[in-house]
């Protein structure tokens, strides 16, 4: 029997916190697993409006509906996971005035060539309405599905 993934209270708190600093946009980071059992939320500058203003045509979409972490960010929380003892726990992002699902565009990004890049990562979705967080719901990638499924997690 699989364990069922815990996030700490620490880790949660600064997730909501993080999704309701950034609304009326979308926010997405990376939580680790440090070496001393520590957990870890490492925030990831969105550039979607960046690169919507310097490519509109092939970045129609805004910060408002859609997110692009920031390269450089993403290194060094990728690497920080990949320090002994480390591991990556999950990818999140926020809907703002949008339900906690995974929708078709997230899908597209976890699973750039096909298959998860992280099919041990937990993908957490949070819903926020108004500045408000209302529902966060976890998805992991399923063998069976061949797709991400709402997974449950406890928060402890």
């Amino acid at each position: 029997m699989m364990k069922m993934p815990t996030l700490s209270c620490t880790v949660m708190d600064e997730i909501r916190r993080h999704c309701v600093e950034e609304f009326p946009n979308e926010c997405c980071g990376v939580v680790v697993a440090e070496a001393m059992g520590q957990q870890r939320v490492m925030r990831v500058r969105n550039i979607q409006d960046e690169m919507h203003a310097k490519d509109p045509q092939r970045y129609p979409r805004t910060a408002r509906i859609a997110y692009a972490g920031h390269p450089g960010d993403l290194r060094v929380a990728l690497e920080m996971a990949d320090a002994p003892g480390s591991s990556l726990l999950a990818f999140y992002h926020s809907h703002p005035d949008h339900d906690a699902y995974f929708s078709a565009e997230d899908t597209a990004q976890a699973t750039p060539f096909g298959e998860p890049s992280y099919p041990d990562a937990l993908q957490i979705v949070v819903s926020v309405y108004g500045r408000e967080v209302r529902t966060i719901k976890a998805f992991a990638w399923s063998d069976q599905a061949l797709a991400f499924v709402e997974s449950p997690f406890e928060e402890k």
